[in-house]
């Protein structure tokens, strides 16, 4: 597929605004595609359209306990990233390279997710990681070059 396939085919599930935060969004309203590389969204696609096939929640952006604004794409101003910089720490988070997202999915569990995907994962288009022991679902593209499509690791 495209670059462009890809967009036209994920734009009927996701609006740019949910995949990156609302700094990078006041800066690039919904041409803030171009930040996320093809292979993150090719995989976003098939995560969604084929193996989950559920509705899946990343920044919402809503007045409510539900207010998640920094699941996607982050940059050097959301708050995530300046606490980690201020303790002198190195923040190295896939979120920042724009090939991560933290999800709820409607309609089961997180782990339930890590399960179908992993039941799934022959359709993946490129390896992920898939992050353990949390109650939302965090992929990355993070490739730990090992030859596996699932890498699972723990914060």
């Amino acid at each position: 597929m495209t670059r462009t396939q890809i967009l036209i085919a994920l734009k009927k599930y996701f609006n740019v605004k949910e995949l990156v935060c609302n700094h990078v969004y006041s800066r690039f309203n919904e041409g803030a595609w171009f930040l996320i590389p093809t292979f993150w969204l090719h995989t976003l696609l098939i995560l969604r359209r084929d193996i989950l096939q559920l509705p899946l929640i990343c920044n919402n952006y809503q007045s409510t306990n539900d207010n998640y604004t920094q699941r996607g794409c982050r940059c050097n101003i959301c708050q995530i990233v300046k606490d980690e910089t201020a303790k002198n720490n190195s923040y190295n988070s896939a979120h920042l390279k724009n090939v991560a997202n933290d999800f709820t999915v409607i309609g089961m569990t997180a782990e339930q997710a890590r399960q179908r995907i992993a039941a799934r994962q022959n359709l993946l288009p490129y390896p992920i990681r898939l992050e353990r022991g949390v109650s939302w679902l965090h992929i990355d593209g993070y490739d730990n070059d090992n030859g596996q499509k699932i890498t699972y690791f723990d914060a």
